[in-house]
């Protein structure tokens, strides 16, 4: 099992504005580096603060030239938003720039705001994913493209631009339907979950719902997982609750996306209090927030009994000042990390069983 970085970018109260989130991303990644993890992720999400982060395909390539060992990755690329022809081509692209360090996620996306501002019907995004992977698919693997579907038809067409190792990039995806799953498995696509402010104990059903649509979709095997927490390292108390309520920031945006109408003041998303809403002390137990030896015995209990392959840390939610997330990034990897392989040994041995399981190997 290794370690992700997950970069939302999310403006609230950023004293350097949008310059000032992207300088912050630049920098936790920079330290992720540096402390060993394994890959940066960025996501995808538009128009609004919620975040900046429009296109991770750029800020891969972007961050290509500034890091040199960490691998970048996209989480998750929403492909009913593109023409898949055009984002094939780009996928390959950001792969050559950072000398093969791409790591490629996909989903079919879910907010609705989103879709209507694109043209995109969001009650059809399965369909339409359908007919763009089979693009993506063909041009990544074969360098040719030839299809017509439902949604979109590319005549025959040859494709210059490739991967380093002329192949699909580690693919990771979001959506649990069987359906995505069975159509990724070939490629051992890895399902990506997150539990967002209602943490353990909503990642443990998640999981656990997911691996039943994984049977439902006929593989074979136990499913590998990926899965992606809010951690905050701190010995202090009142500094708790306060990351606790940058988490409780971003769950009111998600609220208010999930609403009929989405209320705005200017690009700012107005929260939304979801109903039975948790307390900030409630919300500081379900995620990992704590001194290093309560972080680090929170994540061995999560190891220990999703066994994942890839750890997604979400440092910096809710827009949290950047001397508070590179604090708690370097005690992660200076206090609580050592903690972990202490408890369960070396990390690059945790999340095997579901390898294992999936090539035959015994």
């Amino acid at each position: 099992m290794k370690f992700g970085l997950f970069n939302l970018m999310t403006y609230r109260d950023n004293p350097g504005g949008l310059a000032g989130i992207i300088e912050d991303m630049r920098s936790l990644v920079g330290l992720a580096e540096e402390i060993g993890f394994d890959v940066a992720w960025f996501a995808e999400h538009h128009f609004t603060n919620y975040s900046i982060s429009v296109s991770p395909l750029m800020l891969a390539a972007h961050m290509a030239g500034h890091v040199q060992r960490i691998r970048l990755g996209a989480a998750v690329v929403v492909l009913p938003l593109y023409h898949p022809l055009r984002v094939a081509q780009e996928i390959a692209l950001v792969d050559q720039l950072s000398g093969g360090r791409f790591v490629l996620g996909v989903g079919t996306g879910y907010q609705p705001y989103e879709f209507e501002r694109f043209g995109v019907d969001v009650k059809a995004k399965t369909d339409v994913f359908f007919d763009y992977w089979t693009i993506v698919e063909q041009a990544l693997t074969e360098g040719r493209v030839h299809f017509q579907g439902e949604f979109v038809s590319v005549p025959d067409s040859v494709v210059l631009l490739h991967t380093q190792q002329r192949r699909m990039p580690e693919l990771y995806v979001t959506s649990m339907d069987p359906r995505v799953l069975a159509r990724l498995a070939r490629h051992d696509a890895v399902p990506f979950l997150t539990a967002g402010v209602r943490g353990t104990p909503a990642l443990f059903r998640m999981v656990a719902d997911a691996r039943s649509a994984w049977r439902i979709a006929g593989l074979a095997g136990e499913m590998p997982v990926a899965v992606q927490q809010y951690i905050h390292v701190t010995d202090s108390r009142e500094e708790a609750l306060e990351a606790a309520e940058r988490a409780r920031y971003v769950a009111r945006l998600i609220a208010a996306f999930r609403q009929p109408r989405v209320e705005l003041d200017g690009p700012f998303v107005v929260p939304v209090i979801p109903e039975n809403e948790a307390s900030l002390e409630e919300i500081s137990n379900n995620l990992l927030i704590g001194d290093p030896h309560h972080v680090a015995e929170r994540l061995v209990e999560e190891i220990r009994h999703l066994d994942p392959v890839h750890y997604n840390a979400f440092f910096q939610f809710g827009d949290m000042p950047i001397g508070r997330a590179r604090r708690s990034l370097e005690r992660f990897g200076a206090e609580v990390l050592p903690l972990v392989e202490k408890a369960i040994g070396p990390l690059d041995r945790v999340g095997t069983r579901h390898m294992l399981a999936r090539t035959g190997t015994n």
